[in-house]
């Protein structure tokens, strides 16, 4: 299948979501493959000389990504960008949505000034979601603003709440905050199908889970919080991010 299409320079920003954790791959930059590298791998198959750059950073707040990867990205000259950026905004307490989707529309109104095909994403329905459902309501509030958005700036959606597959918890990984390999791959498919560009990656075909006696499961529980949600807890206490002193993956084409 040819996957023709119109770019030949891509710049991806944001995220540990933009990253790739959770999807790790030794042979990788950094270490880890992700849903952006795999969208690159596809794009570069029919475009001789395809250019593409990663400046994501993991643990990275909204304000961070706009104000260190944005003149970075634009100084590259790309003609698409994705940007995935406000979610580790969101699921701090107290944070307003409406807020954070203000200050993306500044930064998205930047990249939109050199007329770059831009990708933005709203978040997944996390309602039925380990540890993240609670904030159901304010990702549903800020997805309605990035849709305004996407239309004030003429963007694209990358469209995760209706990609009801990310709802298995095979889709997650080990630490129920970011997606497992499959999880890396599903979103990649759904990118690329955005972009309207032929492809040939494998769909994840769910199979019936299998069911957990209650103490496996309450075991399960409690060796994450010890391996996962406390380290995070004490970042969060002494104001470290788990990206100090990380570096782009792929600064640069």
């Amino acid at each position: 299948m040819s996957a023709h299409h119109p770019w030949s320079r891509y710049v991806a920003i944001g995220d540990s979501f933009t990253e790739g954790i959770g999807d790790p791959e030794p042979s990788s930059p950094g270490g880890h493959r992700g849903w952006a590298d795999r969208v690159a791998e596809v794009l570069a198959r029919t475009t001789e000389g395809f250019a593409y750059a990663n400046l994501a950073i993991r643990g990275k707040l909204l304000q961070q990504i706009l104000d260190e990867q944005l003149d970075a990205a634009l100084a590259l000259s790309p003609d698409l960008i994705s940007i995935s950026a406000g979610g580790n905004d969101i699921i701090r307490p107290g944070t307003d949505p409406d807020d954070i989707a203000a200050r993306l529309d500044l930064g998205i109104a930047r990249l939109r000034r050199e007329n770059a095909t831009v990708v933005i994403f709203n978040g997944p329905d996390i309602g039925a979601t380990p540890v993240l459902g609670r904030m159901r309501g304010k990702v549903a509030i800020y997805n309605e603003n990035l849709r305004t958005i996407a239309l004030r700036h003429d963007v694209m959606v990358a469209d995760m709440w209706s990609l009801r597959s990310l709802a298995d918890p095979r889709m997650w990984a080990a630490d129920r905050l970011h997606f497992s390999p499959v999880g890396h791959q599903t979103i990649a498919r759904m990118v690329l199908d955005t972009l309207k560009v032929p492809h040939e990656l494998e769909p994840f075909e769910a199979q019936p889970i299998p069911r957990r006696p209650w103490r496996q499961a309450r075991s399960e529980d409690l060796s994450w919080a010890r391996s996962y949600f406390g380290p995070w807890i004490v970042r969060r206490i002494r104001r470290r991010s788990s990206g100090d002193g990380v570096t782009a993956k792929r600064p640069s084409f």
